[in-house]
């Protein structure tokens, strides 16, 4: 999208939040406010998004998290003081401000999959790439070399067949890895969710940056903005795309002034 279209787009969205009762941005993690790196418990955020984040908390505007991330594990690793509510595991979790929590839970059949689905991955040697989140097993490879991702890929995708095919499992690429997945909720059903809980009339908006947040986009649509956030374009349903850290860090500055805001 070239500069004189996204603003033709921006401009009369940011006078929408400007004019709106009420606001809410909806906001994935991993690539989209953090970059990415071979040490996902390292994945800090930009240096400047943490404090602009809480700026615009304070300034009544709803901010939600939505992650594949485990919801407390952005607690911390998010910077983001206090903590806004955060919609883990891809929607099956949701963490409020006040500490409140909520999950899916999955039926015993499939919980017992998901642990058969675990000791596998540890008996081929995969234990500290696998990511054990509610609801789900995660196996990461970023920063492998493609032949030692591919030989990844091949096992995981191998050992996953039977519990998808016995049990009902979902797996799910992301942007560096696989998940197997008891719950077959996405972040559109997150933003589904968020939305009807504001009523009509919010303003909001979800960034997000791989193909699991092209299902938010796709809930968003006609209600608010979808804005793809990460280096390089890529084909999306997205209505913006933002380059990080300097673009995302001018919108949201931007969604501050709109408020009301002063910097």
């Amino acid at each position: 999208m070239k500069v004189a279209e996204q603003l033709d787009v921006c401009a009369p969205f940011l006078e929408r939040v400007r004019r709106a009762s009420s606001r809410a941005l909806l906001l994935d993690y991993d690539g989209t406010l953090a970059p990415f790196t071979p040490d996902r418990t390292r994945a800090f955020p930009y240096r400047e998004i943490p404090e602009l984040v809480s700026q615009i908390m304070r300034h009544q505007t709803r901010v939600v998290l939505i992650s594949g991330r485990a919801a407390t594990e952005l607690v911390f690793l998010s910077g983001i003081h206090p903590h806004p509510e955060i919609w883990g595991s891809h929607g099956s979790e949701r963490l409020l401000p006040d500490g409140s929590y909520e999950a899916d839970t999955p039926p015993p059949e499939q919980q017992h999959a998901l642990q058969i689905a675990l000791r596998s991955l540890r008996s081929c040697g995969l234990d500290s790439r696998t990511e054990t989140k509610p609801g789900g097993l995660a196996v990461h490879w970023r920063g492998l070399s493609p032949e030692e991702r591919s030989s990844i890929e091949q096992k995981v995708r191998c050992l996953f067949a039977s519990p998808i095919e016995d049990y009902g499992l979902q797996l799910l690429p992301f942007d560096g890895g696989l998940e197997l997945r008891a719950s077959h909720r996405n972040k559109g059903d997150a933003v589904n969710a968020i939305l009807a809980e504001a009523g009509p009339g919010v303003a909001a908006a979800y960034l997000g940056d791989d193909q699991t947040d092209e299902n938010a986009f796709r809930a968003i649509k006609g209600r608010g903005l979808a804005i793809l956030v990460r280096p390089e374009p890529r084909p999306t349903l997205a209505d913006l795309w933002l380059r990080p850290p300097d673009e995302l860090g001018r919108f949201l500055r931007d969604w501050l002034v709109a408020c009301g805001a002063e910097i």
